[in-house]
């Protein structure tokens, strides 16, 4: 399904990862503990500025700051459109 949303200059829309779970050794996290997932998708991208175009694209996976973006609700999803200059890496 295609989200009708389209950032502009240089956003980026992004779709979260679940937080985990569960450890690596098997404990169960509780809703309490869990932290705020710094992982997601690119679901859309903005055209970029007259001089920096846009280095990440549509379906990217990207690592970004804990507290990076501006959260969204949209058709009972979550996302997050943060600037690109945001997102530190592209898995």
């Amino acid at each position: 399904m295609a989200v009708k949303i389209q950032p502009l200059s240089d956003r980026v829309l992004v779709e979260p990862q679940e937080a985990e779970t569960k450890t690596s050794s098997g404990i169960i996290i509780p809703d309490s503990a869990k932290e705020k997932p710094q992982r997601g998708t690119v679901i859309a991208v903005g055209n970029g500025k007259k001089d920096h175009e846009m280095t990440v694209k549509k379906g990217d996976t990207v690592l970004y700051g804990k507290y990076s973006g501006t959260d969204l609700k949209y058709e009972g999803k979550d996302y997050l459109i943060m600037r690109e200059d945001d997102i530190l890496a592209i898995i």
